[in-house]
């Protein structure tokens, strides 16, 4: 299998009369755009703000961050099950834009959303300052339910995402990168002698808002499967998560999830990497025990002898990397667990709600606890009043001055467990 991602640097968003990519600008037309999702009934009205690096600007709250990608040639389309139809992705040419993103706000959907500043102390925390925002101000119709909110905001943002990127089909890319990926069969006669590395992708599925889909699937209740790296890259795999916004996991960190992206450069090198395995995250005990056998046995069987394994969320998830560690070291397999920690303001107090002795290589990207002043920024994309309900933020968080005082846990991606910001993991 193999798949190419055409890539077109965006040096700036503006609203024009006609949507295209000229000169490294993307114009968008506003109404063209929201005449297309509008097309949803259960949005009231929609509106578009625009966010640049270094400007002082703050969007409050956010659901999601969405890289803009479209597929130009191979089987499926970007974010199947959503915007393509339910069809294999992970080959042909897909066009991405980089130094851009979609951030979706409007109208609160849950506690847990989160913080973007466009400079700033804030800034720091994560790489989404660093590019042009599109943001999506949704508005739902009255008397909508939660769920029906969130898969409402969540699929705005992805078709916002694919009609931004959709702008670049006729055009030649700035540059590319190929990735390859070869079946088991293949890996096991060309790479005999190198040690077989897997993947496992936590990826939350405990309801109450905390989900995440694969080819447009809740992922909840699944057992553990096989997945081609390669389809991750092309949108496989989305957030519908309400997690803290600090550690989870957004579609853009599905879309460039960095341990997948060390792992294939290493791959044919000094390990054999395999290929992705998801193990779902449930509320339950029952169901954390089955996920970690079936996702432990797949790992047996297909023969690796060692994993990583990430961790989305925090708390109760702890449970099933213990588990996931516990079981793939008692059938041999070595482990390397990545994850955050919530250690108190201090640092102090226990990192992590659960522990195992097998866990003897864990990596930590921050203390979501840490807490942070953020200064008055000149404008506010959202509604700064999210501030006092979000995870990280309370009913004392904005100053009389218009700062901010959080803990990092609402700012988005600040802790994120597959090590995309700079608080980060890597593989040597």
């Amino acid at each position: 299998m193999k798949l190419t991602l055409n890539k077109f640097h965006v040096k700036d968003i503006q609203f024009a009369e006609k949507s295209s990519f000229e000169g490294g600008v993307l114009y968008i037309d506003k109404a063209e755009l929201a005449e297309y999702l509008l097309k949803d009934s259960n949005i009231s009205s929609v509106d578009f703000d625009i966010a640049r690096p270094g400007e002082s600007t703050r969007i409050i709250p956010i659901k999601d961050v969405i890289q803009p990608r479209y597929k130009k040639s191979g089987t499926g389309q970007i974010f199947p099950g959503f915007v393509g139809d339910v069809e294999t992705v992970g080959n042909g040419e897909t066009n991405v834009l980089e130094d851009c993103c979609v951030a979706t706000s409007g109208k609160i959907v849950a506690f847990q959303e989160g913080i973007i500043d466009m400079s700033g102390p804030g800034a720091e925390f994560n790489s989404f300052s660093k590019m042009n925002i599109l943001v999506p101000l949704i508005q739902p119709i009255e008397g909508l339910d939660k769920h029906t909110h969130e898969a409402t905001v969540r699929i705005a943002g992805l078709k916002t995402a694919a009609y931004m990127a959709k702008q670049t089909l006729e055009l030649e890319p700035e540059e590319t990168q190929s990735f390859e990926h070869e079946t088991i069969l293949e890996m096991g006669v060309k790479y005999p002698d190198l040690p077989k590395v897997i993947y496992v992708d936590m990826v939350q599925c405990q309801g109450l808002m905390h989900d995440t889909y694969v080819y447009g699937l809740n992922v909840k209740g699944i057992l553990s499967t096989l997945i081609s790296p390669l389809e991750v890259f092309d949108g496989a795999i989305v957030s519908g998560n309400c997690a803290a916004p600090g550690h989870k996991n957004a579609t853009i960190h599905h879309e460039n999830n960095p341990i997948i992206l060390d792992l294939l450069k290493h791959h044919g090198k000094d390990i054999c990497f395999v290929g992705v395995l998801l193990s779902n995250e449930s509320a339950m005990l029952k169901e954390k025990m089955r996920a970690a056998y079936y996702t432990s046995n797949l790992s047996r069987i297909i023969g690796v002898d060692g994993i990583i394994a990430s961790e989305e969320g925090g708390g109760n998830p702890e449970t099933d990397l213990m588990l996931n560690c516990k079981f793939h070291e008692q059938k041999g397999i070595k482990t390397v667990l990545v994850t955050d920690e919530y250690c108190g303001r201090d640092g102090a107090s226990q990192g992590l709600a659960d522990v195992t002795p097998e866990a003897d290589a864990v990596v930590t990207n921050g203390n979501g606890n840490q807490f942070v002043v953020l200064p008055k920024m000149d404008k506010i994309i959202g509604d700064i009043e999210a501030a006092r309900v979000i995870t990280g933020g309370n009913a004392n968080s904005i100053g009389d001055d218009g700062t901010l005082s959080v803990e990092i846990a609402a700012i988005m991606g600040s802790c994120c467990e597959m090590g995309y910001e700079h608080m980060t993991t890597r593989l040597r």
